[in-house]
């Protein structure tokens, strides 16, 4: 098992994570990503800090030093056409020229002309879970423009035959991203992306040439993402989040790399998440591992021993819940509401 963990961005931070995995033995970890610079593009998570050319070499270093590998994000799901511009090839390819000269290890992108422009270089190509890997004919399709590593779409996670399928129609490098506590099958999951992309950026667009950070005055998709989940906890059971105990299912596959979500997070959640993973066990509320959204572990209690078994289920269901009903029973047995 390789664990890829996330890291906000400061040197402070990549140094904490790297003395909790040396004082663990966590062997495991093998690599950390952060975010890119907002400057030549967004990205599709919400991000607290981007580091700079120099702090990346800074720090590709030290991770190096320590045995560890260095990924960038750089993964919008919309970049306003500004890569099919002369003036945005030349910035990507100096982007990715610079990265490379840094050291860095590998570069996440969800966009697959981004993937060819990587081409040119040695670093490794990861797709993100942004580029809705779901079948063995796309993933086939991303092979075939270069990727090194796909990050499955995290609503297949509980789907064994689609994964198995694409480990036997790809031979690069198959991830799954963990504790990712997204709605199953979200409908808003493409929009709030393409928003994500455009407020984390401070480049220009195509249509306002001035560099302007984007405002808004709400997170729509998060607030309806928090309430239909109050209405309904069984949604919370349903989404397609990984188990620390579980990883040895998907290792039965063939799949070797999970990664875990939460960059934007607090360092002390990203390493007890990266303990729990790396140990493959957890005990207590499973919400406290999940990244989004993570004010539910603050109104519910779902206790993880009792989801034991449940990956038997998932990894064959059909996914109609209006004909099965056993994400409901389930969260009637094991989700409780936290008093204040």
């Amino acid at each position: 098992m390789r664990l890829i963990v996330p890291h906000p961005g400061h040197f402070s931070a990549l140094q904490e994570i790297i003395e909790a995995k040396e004082a663990e033995g966590l062997d495991e970890v093998e690599e950390v990503y952060m975010a890119g610079s907002p400057d030549v593009m967004g990205s599709g998570r919400a991000t607290l800090y981007a580091a700079r050319i120099e702090e990346i070499k800074e720090q590709t270093a030290y991770a190096h030093q320590h045995h560890l590998k260095l990924n960038i994000v750089v993964n919008p799901s919309c970049l306003g056409g500004s890569h099919l511009t002369f003036e945005g090839y030349k910035k990507f390819m100096w982007y990715f020229e610079e990265l490379n000269k840094a050291g860095v290890d590998g570069v996440t992108v969800a966009e697959p002309y981004l993937i060819e422009l990587l081409r040119d270089f040695p670093m490794e190509k990861v797709v993100s879970c942004i580029a809705h890997i779901n079948s063995p004919q796309r993933a086939e399709f991303f092979e075939d423009l270069g990727a090194d590593t796909i990050t499955m779409d995290t609503n297949i996670n509980r789907n064994f035959a689609v994964l198995a399928a694409i480990t036997k129609a790809v031979t690069c490098g198959i991830r799954l991203l963990v504790n990712e506590g997204c709605l199953y099958a979200c409908p808003f999951r493409h929009a709030h992306f393409n928003l994500f992309s455009h407020v984390t950026s401070t480049r220009s667009s195509l249509l306002n040439p001035q560099v302007l950070p984007m405002k808004i005055f709400s997170d729509y998709y998060f607030d309806k993402c928090i309430s239909i989940r109050v209405r309904d906890p069984s949604q919370i059971i349903r989404s397609p989040w990984i188990r620390p105990e579980e990883m040895k299912e998907y290792e039965s596959l063939g799949i070797a790399d999970f990664k875990i979500s939460g960059r934007a997070n607090a360092l002390n959640w990203i390493i007890a998440c990266m303990e729990a993973y790396a140990r493959r066990s957890f005990n207590g509320n499973l919400l406290e591992l999940l990244d989004c959204p993570s004010e539910l572990r603050y109104t519910f209690y779902v206790d993880n021993g009792l989801l034991e078994g449940s990956i038997k289920q998932w990894g064959s269901c059909k996914k109609i819940c209006d004909e099965c009903g056993y994400c409901t029973e389930l969260t009637n047995n094991v989700l409780g509401v936290i008093k204040k």
